[in-house]
Parts: structure tokens; sequence; C-alpha cells
């Protein structure tokens, strides 16, 4: 009879019932240990779309549901993908239960070095400050604060580890960090074909995320078809590789990514408060956080959306004037009164071979020049900002990385890169827009200044222009 207690279930709006295991034997950790784990609990409290849901009202589900959501998508990848995996690698992988395991726990923590307001800290924080990315600090806390947790985990819903095997914190830590040059060393072919469930086009990760994010904004109930998409994916001696007949899902699960990029993490009112965010990330910083997150780990683990937005609340109360006018300043972001408005933009997209980066797009610097320089002599020291945002669609195949799919052609039995899919070659490596804000306050005069200069750069607005959009 199966044993009811060991497990529990979590119900989730998009996969369903989440089965984890709750009980476990004296010495051993549970996953329900780790789900209730500060660290992990903390993700309660940042957003999963960092600022969309100022724009989205339903969009407020946070960073633990969808870790959940990943967890649950890497139980279900390696009940596709083991047989394969195992004879591709020649039988030399650990147990199902070990590497079911193991994919579950880097699918669970591998946004646990996440700051407030996701991505944006790292953009804004950690990275021009401290050199350092989300995923690294995330290594760093897995390895030395939850690694002795990890190294007890020994079962979870799909099955046991086999005696003498156990979960070693740097292979988790491996599998959440973005491929570098190189970067393999000596660890098992197995771990590191299995790394393309994290970082190749379609993870355990994303597989979720645009599920997820696409109900809760209201997008779509059913963005792709994970169902087919993952029926048809094994590995073989190249890697990570979908049947032709998986083709059409992999596309579709692509394009619908690169939609909401556009419809949403990219809405040009999300990123006129990320505008906003920034400037007053940039004049607070000092005043939010005591330093680099790796030499404050205790401040860090309580250092959330929720901490921060609390703590800058009471500045406006202060009688100190630097923190009385940035108080202000975030109450009216709280408030949701956003300082710039987009007016104007552009949209390219660059393929194969296209040098993307020797375009102007490259540079925002060089976008407001030429801008600048197209407009009436009375306006050239307007207030503006430009955006580049840029959603890439596939990896460009010299990028580290790139290489981790392939495609089979049952016709001739034989596996090629996805590029040799002419529906897949004809997908951009990358789409850029270009954006101008001007303040709130702007007049009609400048706006069509601005209108009248992109048209001098990139031609004829068309279906760019954001009425049409």
């Amino acid at each position: 009879m199966k044993d009811f207690t060991r497990e529990s279930l979590i119900h989730d709006p998009v996969h369903g019932y989440i089965p984890f295991v709750s009980i476990v034997p004296e010495g051993e950790t549970s996953e329900r240990r780790l789900l209730d784990d500060p660290w992990l609990q903390r993700l309660r409290q940042i957003h999963q779309l960092q600022t969309a849901w100022w724009v989205y009202p339903s969009a407020e589900h946070t960073r633990f549901q969808h870790v959940v959501g990943a967890m649950h998508m890497a139980s279900r990848a390696v009940a596709t993908l083991y047989e394969s995996l195992d004879e591709t690698c020649g039988g030399e992988l650990p147990s199902q239960g070990a590497v079911e395991c193991l994919a579950r726990m880097a699918a669970l923590l591998h946004d646990v070095g996440h700051g407030p307001f996701g991505h944006f800290f790292d953009a804004h924080f950690l990275k021009p400050h401290y050199g350092l990315n989300h995923e690294a600090l995330g290594a760093h806390i897995i390895e030395h604060e939850l690694g002795d947790l990890l190294r007890g985990v020994r079962q979870c819903p799909g099955g046991r580890l086999a005696e003498g095997e156990s979960i070693d914190p740097a292979d988790v830590a491996f599998l959440i960090q973005r491929p570098k040059q190189h970067d393999t060393g000596d660890r098992p072919r197995w771990l590191v074909l299995l790394r393309s469930l994290f970082c190749g086009l379609y993870t355990v990760d994303n597989m979720d995320f645009v599920l997820r994010d696409a109900y809760m904004s209201g997008y779509s109930e059913r963005a792709y078809d994970v169902d087919r998409l993952l029926r048809y994916s094994f590995y073989s001696e190249r890697g990570l590789t979908i049947h032709r007949k998986g083709v059409n899902a992999l596309l579709k699960f692509m394009q619908t990514k690169s939609e909401l990029f556009r419809a949403v993490y990219f809405h040009r009112t999300v990123r006129a408060i990320d505008k906003t965010l920034e400037e007053l990330f940039r004049d607070s910083r000092e005043l939010l956080f005591p330093g680099n997150p790796l030499e404050h780990l205790d401040d860090y683990r309580g250092f959330t959306e929720w901490s921060l937005l609390i703590d800058v609340s009471r500045w406006s109360k202060s009688d100190d004037p630097t923190m009385h006018e940035l108080g202000v300043r975030w109450d009216r972001l709280v408030n949701r009164q956003v300082d710039w408005i987009a007016v104007d933009e552009r949209n390219l997209t660059f393929k194969q071979g296209e040098a993307e980066e020797t375009s102007i797009f490259g540079d925002p610097k060089i976008v407001e020049q030429k801008i600048r320089d197209r407009l009436p002599e009375a306006m050239r020291d307007m207030i503006m900002q430009i955006d580049l945002p840029r959603h890439i669609y596939r990896p460009d195949a010299l990028a580290a990385t790139a290489g981790q799919n392939f495609q089979f052609n049952p016709s001739t039995g034989k596996v090629y890169p996805l590029t040799d899919d002419q529906l897949f070659a004809q997908l951009p490596i990358a789409h850029r827009s270009c954006r101008v804000y001007l303040r709130q306050e702007h007049t009609e005069g400048e706006q069509q200044a601005i209108g009248a200069a992109l048209d001098a750069i990139f031609g004829s607005r068309g279906e760019d222009d954001l009425t049409n959009m």
C-alpha cells in the first residue's frame, strides 16, 4: 500500500497538484525542510515580475511560486529524459532517484540569490557595484548556507537515492549558473548534459515561468503545449534533442516567450517604472543595504521587496533632509506616480550573422546624441532617456550558452543542429526596441520633434508607432 504520509501536495493554478516529500527518516532532510527554510521563504516577498505587477494587477505571483513550479517541471523532465540520458552516457548515471532529486533541488534553488525586484537588482546593484549576479550569489548560498541540508536529501516523489549516493551542493551550484567557456572541468558528462535543462532553449525554469506569467498576467491560460514539448524530447550523443514532431511545439514556446517580453516584461509603462526606480536606487543605494551581500548574508536573507518598501515608507517622515526628499520620491513610486512616459519607439530584429553590436542600438548614448542632433536647436537640451530593451529569441551560435539543443530527423535517423530546421532558422537572434522617454510634463511639440528625429534616423514610423501597439 502506498504511504500517503510521506508526501504532501501543493495545489498550483498552473500545474495542478505538485507533490513534495514531507516525512523522512531521522537524519535525512525532507523537501519540506528546504521549502520552509528562511532562504526559500524570503522568495514569497519578491515578485516574479519585478515591476510589471504595477501594470498587470493580477500578476502578483512571487519567486516562491515559480521555484516550486520549476521543481515540479524538473521531475517531469527527468521522468521523460532519464532513460535516454542513461543510454547516451553509457549507463554511468546515478540512479534515477538521485538525478531527479538533484534536478529538483537545482530548480527549487535557482532563484535563491535574487534580491528585491529580481533582475533589476542584478543590473543596478549587484553587477555595477560588486561584480555579482543572482546566480553567483545563489551558488554561494547553496554551497555555504544550504549545503548541509542538501547533503541530507535522500528522496523525492520519484524515488530514493541509491546506497552510497548523495547530492553534492557544488553540482547544484553548477547547474544553476549559465555556461561559460571551458567551465565544465572534470565534471561527468551526464551532469554537463543535464545542465541543458537549466540553461538551454527550453528549461525547467522558463517552461514554468512562460506558463505562469502568461496565466497570471492574463496573456494566455495555456501559453504553449508543454506535454508535446516534453514528449518529443530526448538526449542524443549531441545533447538535449527534440524530434521533428516536436519542433512546432518548441517554436510556439519560443514565440510565446518572445511575446511575453514584448507585451509584459518590456511593456512601455513597466520600463517607465524601471526608469523611475533606477534613479531612486542610484540615489538611495547606500541607505538600502550595507554593502556586498556576500559579506552581509544574514542581512541579505531578510532583504526583500517587503522589507525595502516598508523601510522607505518611513523616510518621508524623517527629520534628515536627504532621507525626507528620497522618502517623498519613494512614496510617489509606491502610489504609482511615474516620472517618465514613452513618447515614441522603433523596433529592429537581428538575424544570424548580422552585426548587432555595431548598430547604434548597442549604446543609448549614441542614440540619444543622434536624436538631439536632429531636434530643433531650442529643444536640444530637453530631458530624455533612451531605453534599448533586448530580448534573445535564441542564443547566437558563438555564445557559450549555444550548443545545448539539437533536433532529430526520423527520415535520415540523424541528429542535426536546430538551425538546420527552416522554420527555426527564420527566427531572429534578438529583438531590440528603441524607446524615447520624456518627463510626464512634456509638451506636444517636444513629442512631435522626437518623432520627426526618429523618422530621420530610422525611417517612417509606420507600425512601430506607439499608437499602433
